[in-house]
């Protein structure tokens, strides 16, 4: 008996259906590509500019001391007096005599040379997460005088011109040298050391911190001590 069922020809079938991938997609894929690729790249730059830098705790601390370079720890102000005397004559003879007497403020500034901070100043101890800097001597700025809140006390029958001129002239470079010389006090140089220590200690610690050492101390030493 014939099979009643027959057997349907291909070109008797629906279309044949396709899959299409959708345009959007399709040109999505190169700016995916490009994509992946700087963030390769910009992974890979601060794989090796960055993180090796943050991770070395002197690393860290010649880039924080590369960022400022000269450091200003200290300022004293203070007052010094000067006195000159001065004396005008006729003929060789001694006429006029003038004394001045001057109190001047005076301002001085101790800065740290970190440009002379390399790495043989600076150690560190992985095991007690300890580092330790020993920074150069100190620096005096040149003495800033106040002549404009200066006190002047002049004595004299009758100054000149030239005479008051001159006493101003040499009261301003006594004061000079009076205020470089007490710039240099050992108690005024011991304060200005302990600020110095103080404000290198915390510019390094928070370099330390971001670097991932949390338990990590800062121990600030002067050549000398």
């Amino acid at each position: 008996m014939a099979n009643p069922l027959k057997t349907k020809r291909r070109e008797d079938l629906g279309p044949e259906v396709r899959r299409e991938r959708p345009l959007a997609l399709v040109q999505a894929v190169p700016w995916l590509i490009v994509i992946v690729l700087l963030a390769l790249a910009a992974w890979l730059g601060w794989r090796a500019f960055v993180y090796q830098e943050e991770g070395d705790p002197v690393g860290s601390a010649m880039l924080a001391f590369e960022k400022q370079n000269s450091l200003t720890v200290f300022s004293s102000r203070f007052e010094v007096i000067a006195e000159s005397e001065d004396t005008r004559g006729v003929l060789g003879v001694p006429v006029l005599r003038s004394r001045q007497a001057m109190i001047i403020p005076a301002t001085v500034e101790y800065r740290v040379d970190l440009s002379q901070v390399g790495r043989e100043r600076i150690d560190w101890n992985a095991e007690t997460q300890q580092l330790t800097v020993r920074l150069p001597q100190l620096q005096t700025t040149r003495p800033n005088l106040d002549e404009a809140q200066a006190r002047v006390f002049q004595d004299g029958v009758f100054i000149t011109r030239d005479a008051s001129r001159d006493l101003s002239q040499n009261n301003s470079r006594q004061a000079e040298r009076k205020a470089s010389a007490f710039a240099k006090n050992p108690e005024v140089l011991a304060l200005a050391r302990t600020a110095a220590k103080e404000a290198v200690r915390q510019n390094l610690a928070i370099p330390l911190q971001i670097a991932g050492y949390d338990r990590a101390t800062v121990q600030v030493t002067f050549e000398g001590e």
